[in-house]
Order: structure tokens, then C-alpha cells, then sequence
């Protein structure tokens, strides 16, 4: 099992900047796709942002240019660098940890609140 803790969300004024963390722990290893989420209100959750343990990185169309996902392996720990928020970034941002062979290795942190003020 892989055990995720997202931290870093809070409420920033249009145009700032915030950071996300996410901290992993247990067998992360077996995981092999690393990904951020969101889900705003009355909405399904969706892609963000996903980062290979290689280090390949993909982004949705609405936040390429303004995000930027990362991980540091010899922490565990993978980052979204949130720039130039939009009112429409609010929601809450969820890390995700699974691998692509295996549909049943698929874990989620608690969440956390961003919120974007205009």
C-alpha cells in the first residue's frame, strides 16, 4: 500500500502563486505514474498534471504554462508549483499513486483546499 499526505492548499488572490506537496510512504516503489487531481464543487475530479518515474511530465490544456509538477525521489515527495491562479483553479487538489499495469495499485491522498480569490 502506498499511504499519500497532500499539504501546501490555502487562499491566494488571483495572479499568486502557491505550492502543493504531497509526501508518500510505503511500498512506493510499485508505483509508477505519480498525478495531480482536482475536483471543484459540483464537479467530477479531474486530471491536472501527471509525472512518470521517469520524469516525464504531462500536463491538461488549462494549466500547461502555469503548473508545474515535479518529485523529489530521495524525499518522496512530489510538488505541484501552482502560478498566475485563476478563480477557476479553486478546488480541492488530490495526489494520486498508481501503476499503469496494474488498475488495482491506485491510491489517493485526503485532498487539499485551494482556493482562488478574485
Amino acid at each position: 500500500q502506498v499511504q499519500l499526505v497532500e499539504s501546501g492548499g490555502g487562499l491566494v488572490q488571483a495572479g499568486g502563486s502557491l505550492r502543493l506537496s504531497c509526501a508518500a510512504s510505503g511500498s512506493t516503489s510499485r508505483s509508477n505514474t505519480w498525478g495531480w487531481y482536482r475536483q471543484a464543487p459540483g464537479k467530477q475530479r479531474e486530471l491536472v498534471a501527471t509525472i512518470s518515474s521517469g520524469g516525464s511530465a504531462v500536463y491538461v490544456n488549462d494549466v500547461r504554462g502555469r503548473f508545474a509538477i515535479s518529485r523529489d525521489n530521495a524525499k518522496n515527495t512530489m510538488y505541484l508549483q501552482l502560478n498566475s491562479l485563476k478563480p477557476e483553479d479553486t478546488a480541492v487538489y488530490y495526489c494520486n499513486a498508481r501503476n499503469a499495469y496494474v488498475t488495482s495499485w491506485n491510491y489517493w491522498g485526503q485532498g487539499t483546499q485551494v482556493t482562488v480569490s478574485s
